[in-house]
């Protein structure tokens, strides 16, 4: 599959932004939200009028923690001439996919490894060829989903420049004008319900984006319970430079500091015994174990030879096969059914100190790397 990723700009207040979004992308948030439509049936069995409750529910939560998320929903139900709810339901489908891939058990534990990914990654100055933060990840997902790269400019002069679904306000994986970086990995846990009505995930993705300093950005991911795990990678470039990994469970979270000079994380816990938390799906998830043992290797390798880890480097992990079907850029199974194959959707490696990225649409070994600025 041919994917492309148009750069869209957007200005003005949170409404304004998400019309433009709407507008912009009109054909390919409807896309979406018949894509999502269908898979939530799919992993959820929930009815069309569940559905639909579990998105008025989500609806209220958002008004009343995140006003400027929940304008920014409306000006892209607007744009887009859809209903809010199908806008919010898209909004929310980690919550409500994450959560649904707990409630199916075992069930879903015979075919888990058609749904982890993502592999990412963050490299200290100190061990990079250029001496800048190095960000990145591939985000592995449903193949059919269509995204965009949203350039922003906020009323207090913040600017972003970062990867989302189309229809979705909150997005993952990117960087801003204060050199704050984000990538993501999705986790699960015994503990995750969509039910818990908590802050989603791609509104804390939003506030991370929006922060000036890396304190403001940790807050957004922890020091509050979530409905569902994740994972959140968070850099900042500066003097000094910070680099943390984050992995969040409901009511507990950790803190991995790159100790090595670099940090890589996939689909599971470090330590689910110290968040109190059991993943009910990790033994037969061989693929995110595969890929943060290979992803740590390439990256420690590369330093024990007394080398600095450089873009091409990057690049070049990012494209790894080794130990197919399990590898690092994930391709999908045509033995599968389609609603259960996921491959490498996006590759993006960022640098935030000179506010570029570099992005493939799709599986990295086919598709190039297009390099993209903060200020076109």
């Amino acid at each position: 599959m041919r994917r492309t990723l148009p750069v869209v700009n957007l200005s003005g207040s949170p409404r304004e932004w998400g019309f433009q979004h709407g507008k912009a992308a009109r054909k390919r948030i409807a896309d979406n939200v018949a894509l999502y439509r269908q898979r939530f049936a799919y992993w959820t069995k929930a009815s069309p009028e569940e559905l639909r409750r579990r998105a008025e529910a989500y609806r209220e939560v958002i008004a009343k923690t995140s006003p400027a998320y929940f304008a920014a929903m409306e000006g892209i139900a607007e744009g887009s001439r859809l209903d809010l709810l199908d806008v919010v339901a898209v909004n929310v489908r980690y919550e409500i996919l994450y959560s649904g891939f707990v409630d199916r058990g075992i069930e879903l534990a015979r075919s888990v490894e058609a749904v982890g990914g993502c592999t990412s990654f963050a490299v200290a100055p100190s061990h990079s060829e250029n001496g800048h933060v190095l960000l990145g990840q591939n985000w592995d997902w449903i193949p059919e989903v269509q995204g965009l790269l949203v350039r922003t400019h906020a009323s207090d002069g913040t600017r972003q420049l970062a990867f989302t679904e189309a229809g979705i306000a909150g997005a993952k994986i990117g960087f801003n004008s204060h050199g704050i970086g984000l990538a993501v990995n999705g986790l699960v846990s015994n503990a995750d319900s969509w039910s818990r009505l908590r802050k989603p995930f791609h509104v804390r993705c939003w506030e991370i984006l929006a922060a000036r300093d890396f304190a403001t950005a940790a807050s957004a991911v922890s020091g509050e319970p979530r409905a569902c795990s994740a994972n959140f990678v968070l850099a900042q470039a500066g003097s000094p430079p910070q680099i943390a990994d984050f992995e969040t469970a409901p009511e507990t979270e950790c803190r991995l500091e790159a100790t090595d000079g670099f940090v890589a994380h996939t689909n599971h816990f470090s330590d689910e015994t110290k968040l109190g938390v059991w993943q009910p799906l990790a033994e037969d998830r061989t693929s995110t174990f595969h890929r943060y043992e290979r992803a740590n290797g390439l990256l420690r390798s590369r330093i024990a030879r007394g080398r600095k880890i450089g873009v091409e480097d990057l690049k070049a992990l990012l494209r790894d096969h080794e130990g197919e079907p399990n590898n690092i850029c994930r391709h999908g199974d045509p033995a599968r059914p389609p609603e259960e194959r996921f491959e490498t959707v996006v590759s993006v490696i960022m640098d935030l100190d000179t506010r570029e990225m570099y992005v493939a649409p799709g599986t990295p070994c086919t598709v190039r790397y297009r390099h993209v600025r903060l200020d076109a």
